[in-house]
């Protein structure tokens, strides 16, 4: 038996661990096929959570269904690779004449830019009710998931939830799932243009209760004949704490020594992987997570690691000798890259596991 463990961003795990109901809303409203809540969902989390799991759990339910899936990530021109998309499903479909490729969006309005001279532009909402209308023929539909939100150009975005609403009223055969941090996602609720996403099924993500992480293990070992006792499981289930990815992470070097051990996994093979899951938590996620923090965000984060539970705010801004008005800007920033949350009023804390380890292993660069 292969190594099931995926610790690679985007890839379904080998059991998704207390998220089997999480899409009841959405797998209901696919047979429903419009004007059901469920079809629009958005689902937002720390990262390395398994927002990008759950996208992907979403199309599987929906190709299930026999929909049509558009799967995209919110790069810069995003809407165009949809509407291109949606033009491939039409010639597949049949749907009328071939039509043309598009290349980019006008910024105002819905017009798009194709090959063709500017008379024979074609609107995104004209070609998606063309696709949408003869899905609905065939009494499937499309689902659109969009990864990434944080990343997105605001103007994309607000232009494609526009198109959207006015497919549901139309009652069209359209799903929209879309992932993204906390911050994003609130952010965008309160635009204007985005006002009936607010009406959309919340998926939020939290960590995953340790036990079944502990039995999780146990199942899949045994599985493979392997020895795994429980108390090495226990120990190693509580080094994830319950962040999807590290449970992934420890699995993926759990299951490498127990190859290299002749199926048992010894107290001391455990710490080796648990050890090893750790510093690649470090260089995969963490690193990259502070990569473009300033000097200052820097310096809020290296006062909250002062402590082993939350934060108080008032104490961070005495520890970095900045006023609670200034320190609150640092704030607002870290809770919108993802960094660190809200835990109550005048609290904060860490939203990635092992970034306060870090921080308080490694001294602050000049």
């Amino acid at each position: 038996m292969e190594n099931p463990f995926r610790p690679s961003f985007g890839r379904t795990p080998p059991q998704l661990l207390d998220r089997t109901d999480l899409l009841g809303e959405f797998a209901y409203g696919l047979s429903i096929r419009s004007g059901v809540l469920g079809l629009l969902t958005i689902i937002t989390g720390a990262r390395g959570i398994g927002k990008t799991v759950m996208l992907n759990e979403a199309e599987d339910l929906a190709r299930e269904q026999g929909w049509a899936v558009i799967s995209e990530t919110s790069t810069s021109g995003f809407l165009a690779r949809i509407a291109d998309s949606m033009r491939v499903l039409n010639d597949e479909l049949g749907a009328g004449p071939p039509t043309r490729r598009i290349t980019a969006f006008v910024a105002a309005g819905f017009g798009v830019t194709t090959q063709l001279p500017p008379e024979r532009q074609v609107e995104f909402r004209t070609l998606g009710e063309q696709l949408l209308r003869r899905l609905n023929e065939k009494k499937t539909g499309l689902l659109v998931t969009l990864d990434e939100i944080q990343d997105a150009n605001r103007d994309e975005l607000l232009q494609l939830a526009a198109v959207i609403q006015h497919f549901v009223r139309d009652g069209l055969p359209i799903g929209f799932v879309c992932a993204g941090l906390p911050s994003a996602v609130s952010d965008l609720l309160n635009e204007g243009v985005a006002t009936f996403l607010r009406r959309a099924d919340k998926i939020d993500l939290h960590p995953v209760h340790v036990a079944e992480v502990e039995d999780s293990y146990i199942s899949l070992f045994s599985t493979a004949g392997f020895t795994l006792t429980r108390e090495i499981a226990s120990k190693a289930a509580a080094a994830t704490t319950g962040y999807p990815f590290l449970v992934q992470l420890v699995g993926y070097f759990l299951w490498r020594e127990a190859e290299q051990g002749a199926g048992i996994v010894t107290e001391a093979a455990a710490g080796q992987a648990i050890s090893a899951a750790l510093q690649r938590n470090i260089r995969l996620v963490v690193g990259p997570a502070i990569a473009h923090a300033s000097r200052r965000d820097m310096d809020y984060l290296r006062a909250m690691a002062v402590d082993e539970g939350v934060s108080g705010t008032a104490d961070i801004a005495r520890r970095m000798e900045a006023k609670l008005t200034l320190a609150a800007n640092y704030r607002a920033r870290l809770i919108d890259a993802g960094l660190i949350e809200s835990a109550g009023h005048g609290e904060v804390r860490f939203s990635i596991p092992g970034l306060r380890e870090h921080l308080r292993s490694t001294p602050p660069q000049g």
